[in-house]
């Protein structure tokens, strides 16, 4: 396979928001995360947890609370308004002012016909749900303190709120508190000190379950308004609760960084009589755990230190299993960099601005795995900062490096950049007004189109120039899906564009007739990567399930090694991994090597060699390095996987045939590190 020069780069300071919130919805197996800079993401459990939705934040705009209400997804925050999302085409549908100050909870009753949210003025208002809006219905009694926490009964006519020093139980039909159970302090507090209730949940044997702000869990008869059993789990804060669909298992994420996890059992075998009981310990985070699921298999966490954290119970999984493995999602699914690889230039996109570098040189070759000494440093050349309160959504560099553009919910806008001695220049180029927004931006190969795609998966095509661009057609799928773009790859040659969508459709558009062309096969995950074939005219997909197609665009079917890969198989270890590929490119060299990488290896696919039986080890790297030649040639197969990178974000291959590898240092390290260039060699 030879060698690369490799150009690590390590001064991309992405830095992911906290998780503020969770919602699951059990019929659809899609998770919703709010972070605290208003962003909104949405993951597929079932489909490998891949990250299908991004819906951007905007300045000013906070979430505290999600849920789901059908597929209908909601959001509180402390501005005083209700969100709802439209998740077709990735922004808030609507905002409604709910009168009550900072709105602190949201939840929808087990219907799906009316929601609850919890105010800072003590007041838990009902809306009604309608076709295309929700509408107010009523207040129930006013409480003293603000309304952190909500829980409806699952018959819908009574509601649990959690405020401080207390709960209340309302009945919804009359809007009046029937039950109040006041809440007991920690141990040794002082008589002044409040106790916050982060969390409640009501079951559906009338049993209310609390979590508060003195390490507590308890458990209550809404009935009699009783105190039934403390749990003291922490000397800190509970500050979420989650149960299980079927009302067994419960958990409690503290400001440890701690989930607890507690079984509704019988205390002795020979015994009805059933209670709650602590039975486990989750350690995964470093700081507050804010939000929690409990889904049917996993305990679900996030917090304060960015990671969404996914734990199987090893009851509910089959051993060994790719289902069984505990993950920590951290970075987001798709790519937040763009390489001109005709330039050496690299574009890193932050949701508030955007950093144009120029990658460094290396004096020498030296010999391999070695570091080369660096004559000139990256240089930092643009750093844009967006307009509005938008955050930016997508971004794209062409080939080149003389066009760059991005886009929020609410514009596009597109720049013309000219280098020379004195540096860099950037000019604003006028776009149509036909293009209001866009979530996958594309140049072409030679710099001569803009592709942005727009509603229902369809695509704007401009032509661009020195100071305008105009617009040239729109092309439209043959499909009724009305999902967003997340994925556009356009061929080198310039014949070809390929969109994505989250209904895992993949459709090819002819660029010489500006017409649809195909769509490939339907499968059953969703595309996390894809690109075209410099050369060769077909379409490599990646999906979340890790499995690889190969597609031909001119005969409009599998080709022969896709065909192959499927009858044999990928290698149970491939198929195993938890992170989906983000990332496919190919060389310039050898028309066999397909490029691809996740964000914890990097990985050759090499066509011409045979695949990995099941019984061989598919990170065989090290092994064939120590190796003679001819047991080399014998041992090696078509995977060729390094993983001596970490957090990796992009790699990319220039003109040269050196490769440029973006990651991202450790959350916890806040310098700036050098970005040195080394040569590696990879066995073949």
């Amino acid at each position: 396979m030879g060698e690369f020069k490799v150009h690590r780069v390590r001064f991309f300071d992405y830095m992911p928001s906290a998780i503020r919130a969770m919602a699951f919805n059990v019929h659809t197996e899609r998770l919703a995360v709010a972070r605290v800079d208003g962003t909104v993401e949405v993951f597929n459990i079932a489909d490998n947890c891949f990250q299908e939705k991004v819906i951007p934040g905007q300045d000013g705009r906070t979430i505290e609370a999600l849920c789901w209400a059908g597929g209908r997804l909601f959001s509180t925050g402390l501005n005083g308004e209700m969100v709802e999302y439209d998740l077709e085409n990735l922004r808030a549908k609507y905002t409604v002012e709910v009168y009550g100050g900072p709105a602190w909870t949201i939840s929808s009753n087990s219907q799906g016909t009316h929601l609850a949210v919890g105010c800072e003025d003590g007041t838990v208002k009902i809306f009604e749900l309608l076709e295309d809006t929700v509408q107010f219905q009523k207040n129930l009694d006013r409480l003293k303190n603000r309304v952190l926490s909500l829980s409806w009964h699952p018959s819908g006519t009574q509601i649990a709120a959690g405020t401080l020093d207390m709960i209340r139980v309302f009945n919804v039909n009359s809007g009046h508190a029937t039950e109040r159970m006041m809440v007991d302090r920690a141990a040794g507090a002082s008589k002044k000190e409040e106790v916050l209730v982060w969390g409640v949940v009501f079951l559906s044997d009338n049993t209310i379950i609390s979590g508060d702000s003195a390490g507590k869990v308890q458990v209550w008869d809404s009935k009699m308004g009783t105190l039934i059993r403390t749990h003291l789990v922490t000397k800190w804060d509970v500050m979420a609760l989650s149960v299980s669909q079927d009302e067994s298992s419960l958990l409690a994420g503290t400001s440890e960084g701690s989930v607890v996890q507690f079984q509704f059992l019988s205390a002795n075998l020979d015994q009805p009589d059933r209670e709650w009981v602590r039975t486990r310990t989750l350690r995964s985070h470093s700081h507050d755990v804010r939000a929690l699921v409990h889904t049917e298999t996993a305990a679900i966490s996030g917090g304060i230190d960015t990671q969404l954290v996914v734990r199987p119970f090893r009851e509910k999984v089959v051993q060994s299993s790719k289902e069984s493995a505990p993950r920590k999602i951290t970075f987001p699914h798709r790519s937040l960099v763009s390489c001109a690889k005709k330039a050496g230039i690299l574009l890193f996109q932050f949701p508030e601005r955007l950093e144009l570098w120029r990658l460094g040189e290396s004096q020498g070759n030296g010999r391999p795995g070695e570091e080369l000494s660096v004559k000139r440093k990256p240089e930092a050349l643009i750093h844009l900062k967006r307009k509005g309160d938008d955050h930016i959504c997508c971004s794209a560099l062409s080939l080149c490096g003389g066009w760059l553009a991005y886009a929020s919910v609410s514009s596009v806008r597109l720049y013309r950049l000219q280098y020379d001695d004195d540096g860099i220049t950037i000019a604003k180029v006028k776009l149509p007004k036909v293009l209001r927004w866009a979530n996958q931006l594309c140049f072409s190969a030679d710099s001569s189109r803009l592709f942005a795609s727009f509603s229902q998966s369809s695509v704007l095509v401009f032509a661009l120039g020195q100071s305008e661009a105009k617009y040239v057609h729109t092309l439209k799928p043959k499909s009724v899906s009305r999902q967003a773009v997340h994925l556009m790859s356009a061929s080198d040659d310039g014949k070809w564009l390929a969109t994505a969508n989250s209904d895992c459709e993949v459709h090819v558009y002819n660029l010489s007739k500006l017409k649809y062309h195909c769509t490939v096969p339907v499968y059953s995950s969703c595309p996390s990567a894809m690109a075209i074939h410099p050369t060769g005219s077909n379409l490599v997909m990646v999906h979340a399930d890790q499995q690889i197609f190969e597609y031909s665009l001119v005969q409009k079917e599998y080709t022969e090694w896709s065909r192959t890969l499927q009858r044999i198989g990928l290698h149970s270890s491939w198929l195993n991994r938890a992170t989906p590929v983000t990332h496919v490119s190919f060389s310039t060299r050898n028309p066999d090597h397909i490029i691809l990488h996740d964000m914890d290896m990097f990985c050759i696919v090499d066509k011409s060699l045979p695949l990995p039986e099941k019984d061989s080890d598919l990170y065989n790297q090290k092994q064939l390095c120590s190796m003679t030649e001819k047991a080399r040639i014998k041992d090696s197969h078509a995977f060729k996987i390094c993983e001596s990178f970490k957090n990796l974000l992009c790699v990319g291959l220039l003109e040269d045939h050196s490769l440029v590898v973006v990651e991202r240092p450790l959350l916890d390290i806040t310098t700036r590190l050098p970005a040195p260039v080394r040569q590696k060699k990879f066995a073949t």
